[in-house]
């Protein structure tokens, strides 16, 4: 296998954990409402140390739950933001089909997000606290823009080699005699 051919099968296989983490992530904003139900029975478990040693988030969890279940029973189209959520994950998930196709001609898109993920930041410490989010949750949020870059600037890295590999003349084998 010749080295290019190597390298795009490494950004291939970058952008699909990448896909497949977006797609799961879109598809687990969908139930949130059952989601919240079972994480809370999960963590209110006898096995769970949560609630002892992790109070505030035990709290939280409460909370969220509740409002969740409070907008379900009196607001359902309340949620129909998370559906909206939901589905753009999947739409930004079908973008990278892109760059896995030909990376080097559809670069835009990895860069597109990896100031997708950067922006995560900002808009977790402007609205996390005008929504009354701890900060503690807001880092969790935040994590998301930061682990999130990480593959796309590994993708980004390689595709950039690709493209000198791609303007580098390669040569041409002698014929045999």
């Amino acid at each position: 296998m010749s080295e290019r051919r190597a390298l795009q099968r490494r950004i291939r296989v970058w952008l699909v954990v990448f896909i497949v983490c977006l797609v799961l992530s879109g598809l687990t904003a969908f139930p949130l409402v059952h989601e919240l139900r079972w994480a809370e029975e999960l963590l209110r478990s006898s096995a769970s140390p949560v609630p002892e040693h992790f109070p505030a988030l035990m709290e939280w969890i409460t909370r969220v739950r509740t409002g969740l279940d409070e907008a379900d029973a009196k607001y359902p189209f309340v949620l129909y933001g998370t559906d909206w959520l939901a589905f753009a994950h999947l739409v930004i998930a079908v973008a990278f089909y892109g760059p896995y196709r030909d990376p080097v001609r559809n670069i835009w898109v990895v860069e597109f997000g990896m100031i997708a993920c950067v922006g995560i930041i900002p808009l977790a410490l402007i609205c996390g606290p005008i929504r009354d989010i701890p900060l503690w949750w807001s880092v969790i949020d935040m994590s998301f823009g930061v682990f999130g870059v990480i593959p796309l600037l590994v993708v980004h890295r390689k595709i950039k080699r690709l493209e000198a590999m791609e303007r580098t003349p390669q040569p041409v084998p002698a014929p045999a005699v």
